[in-house]
C-alpha cells in the first residue's frame, strides 16, 4: 500500500473543523509536524485547537456568503487536501432546501480555491449512512426512500473534472466530542447520564422495542473517521478521478440492551432493572432541566454551556425510535486495506473520559 510520506507539500483546509469529525482530523493533522492545517468554521468551539497546534490556522467564514468565501479562501494557494465535514442543518436533513444550502456552502467553497489551489491532489467528502435511507415519513415498511446524496458528489464530478481525486466517506452514529454540532449523540447521552445522577433518576432508554433488541445502527469513532478520511487522502493507489464511497464504521455490530448497563456504570448513574420504556421520551423528560445543568456546570466547575450546546433531545428520540435499520458493511475499506476498527462500547467509554478532561461534562 503506497501511502503517502507527509512533507512540506502536505497542506489541508478542514471544512467544518469544529465538528466531531473535524476536531478529530485537526487533532491528528496538527500533530503530524509535516502538516499545515486550515480549520474552517462559523465560529470557533469552546475549547480552542490554535493554543494546542500553532500549525492550524482557524479561518472564520459564513460558506453561504459567496464574497466570503472569495475573500478569505483566495489567497490559500497552498492547498493540496480538502476534508469536507460539514453540514448546514437549517432545513430538514434530506429536503430539497438542505440539499440545494449545501451545494451553494460547496460551491462557494470551490469557487474561491479551485483557481488558486494548483497543487490539490484530494477532495474527502463526508455524508453519512443516511445515504441509503431516507428519514423524511411518512414510513412504508415495504418501500425504501433514499437520501439525496447526488448533490454534493454531481458537484464534485462537475467541478473538479476528473483532474482531482475525491472520496466520499458514510458514517453512521459518530461519537466524538463537540458543542458545535447538532446530532450530538455523545453530548446528549453525557448530560442526560449527568442529570440522571444529580437529580437521583433512573437512567432509562427510551425508544422502540425493536432498536433496544436488535442491532439498528453502526457505532462510527470520530477517531476512527478521521483516519479513515487521512487514509483514502493520502493513499495513492486507491486515487480515483471519478469518487468512490466507503462506509466509515467501527465494525462490530450492538444493541443498545448489551451496552446500555455498561454506559449507565461508566456515568455513574442507577440503572433500573427495567431499564426500557417505549412510553419515556426524552425531549419530555429534559424539557425542563435547562436550569439542572447549569447548576451542575456551576458546582463542578464544568466550561460554561447551555443544554443545548451539547445535547439533542429530539434527535436522540428520533435515534431510539428509528424506524427503520441503519447497517453497513465495511467489506470495500477492509478489501483495500483499512484496518483501524473499534468496539462501540469502547467509543463511548474512551469519549466519556474525553469529555470529562475537557471539563464538559461532570
Amino acid at each position: 500500500m503506497a501511502v503517502e510520506e507527509a512533507g512540506a507539500n502536505h497542506v489541508a483546509i478542514i471544512f467544518g473543523v469544529t465538528g466531531l469529525v473535524g476536531k478529530e482530523l485537526a487533532r491528528n493533522l496538527a500533530s503530524k509536524k509535516t502538516w499545515k492545517v486550515y480549520g474552517v468554521a462559523r465560529k470557533p468551539g469552546i475549547i480552542s485547537f490554535r493554543d494546542r497546534h500553532p500549525d492550524c490556522h482557524f479561518i472564520s467564514c459564513d460558506l453561504l456568503n459567496p464574497l466570503e468565501a472569495q475573500q478569505k479562501f483566495s489567497s490559500l494557494r497552498d492547498v493540496t487536501h480538502v476534508f469536507w465535514v460539514t453540514w448546514a442543518s437549517q432545513f430538514p436533513l434530506d429536503s430539497e432546501e438542505c440539499c440545494e444550502q449545501n451545494k451553494a456552502m460547496m460551491g462557494n467553497a470551490l469557487n474561491a480555491l479551485l483557481p488558486v489551489a494548483e497543487k490539490l491532489r484530494h477532495v474527502s467528502l463526508q455524508t453519512g449512512t443516511k445515504h441509503y435511507v431516507s428519514l423524511q415519513g411518512p414510513f412504508d415498511k415495504g418501500e425504501v426512500c433514499y437520501y439525496d446524496e447526488e448533490s454534493p458528489r454531481d458537484l464534485l464530478r462537475e467541478r473538479l473534472a476528473g483532474k482531482v481525486a475525491w472520496s466520499v466517506h458514510r458514517p453512521g452514529l459518530i461519537m466524538g466530542s463537540s458543542q458545535r454540532t447538532v446530532f450530538n449523540f455523545m453530548g446528549s447521552l453525557c448530560v442526560y447520564g449527568a442529570i440522571c445522577k444529580y437529580l437521583n433518576l433512573p437512567f432509562v432508554f427510551g425508544g422502540t422495542r425493536e432498536s433496544w433488541e436488535e442491532a439498528y445502527v453502526d457505532g462510527s469513532d470520530a477517531r476512527l473517521v478521521a483516519e479513515q478520511h487521512i487514509w483514502a487522502a493520502t493513499n495513492e493507489e486507491i486515487y480515483r478521478t471519478d469518487g468512490q464511497a466507503f462506509n466509515a464504521i467501527n465494525g462490530t455490530g450492538f444493541t443498545w440492551k448489551e451496552i446500555w448497563p455498561a454506559v449507565g456504570l461508566k456515568l455513574g448513574v442507577e440503572v433500573p432493572q427495567d431499564m426500557f420504556s417505549e412510553e419515556f421520551s426524552l425531549l419530555e423528560a429534559m424539557a425542563d432541566k435547562e436550569g439542572v445543568w447549569k447548576e451542575i456546570v456551576l458546582k463542578a466547575g464544568l466550561l460554561q454551556t447551555e443544554m443545548r450546546d451539547l445535547a439533542n433531545w429530539a434527535f436522540m428520540d428520533m435515534l431510539f425510535r428509528c424506524p427503520v435499520k441503519m447497517l453497513g458493511t465495511r467489506d470495500k475499506a477492509d478489501g483495500l486495506g483499512f484496518t483501524v476498527r473499534y468496539q462501540t462500547l469502547d467509543s463511548i467509554s474512551y469519549w466519556i473520559d474525553f469529555m470529562r478532561k475537557e471539563k464538559l461534562i461532570p
